[in-house]
């Protein structure tokens, strides 16, 4: 995700829409360091041959991970929430795949090849060896929760 996209063969309008939202959500929640990497990735991008080449521009998921991240959400709750917009659009082509036989719309089936029952270790008891370190640059300054407590007591004063 964040590259590429099979319908639009230049640059994704809803990106350059989410890519002003990113700047809403700043201001509010404060800037999220990663969006400069995202524009210098997007800048490099624009400019390479393979990827002018074959047409790939910044999809309307480029921006919206560094959005979540600002929001305070955990990045293991990024793949749901890119899922949960994309649910009604797949009903929809479901729905009309099967009233319609003369559509010609199929969606390729979703098969989930991955592991079966997997065991689970608490976090206490995990080896803290293997946890990866995170870049000091990279980590936030305020937590999850007082950021979207901010952005919602914000959403509240805009209502008044």
């Amino acid at each position: 995700m964040g590259f590429g996209h099979r319908v639009y063969k230049n640059y994704d309008p809803r990106a350059k829409i989410v890519r002003k939202v990113a700047d809403e959500v700043f201001a509010i929640v404060d800037r999220e360091p990663l969006i400069e990497i995202a524009m210098a990735l997007e800048k490099i991008a624009l400019e390479d041959e393979y990827f002018v080449k074959r047409k790939l521009y910044p999809n309307v998921d480029f921006y919206t991970g560094v959005i979540y991240k600002a929001m305070g959400f955990p990045t293991d709750m990024f793949p749901v929430l890119f899922t949960i917009p994309r649910t009604a659009g797949w009903l929809a082509h479901w729905s009309e795949f099967l009233d319609d036989p003369d559509n010609r719309i199929v969606r390729p089936r979703q098969i989930y090849k991955g592991a079966g029952v997997r065991s689970y270790v608490p976090i206490a008891e995990r080896d803290q060896a293997a946890v990866p370190k995170v870049n000091a640059e990279l980590r936030s300054t305020s937590s999850s929760t007082s950021r979207r407590r901010n952005a919602a007591s914000h959403a509240n004063k805009q209502k008044k």
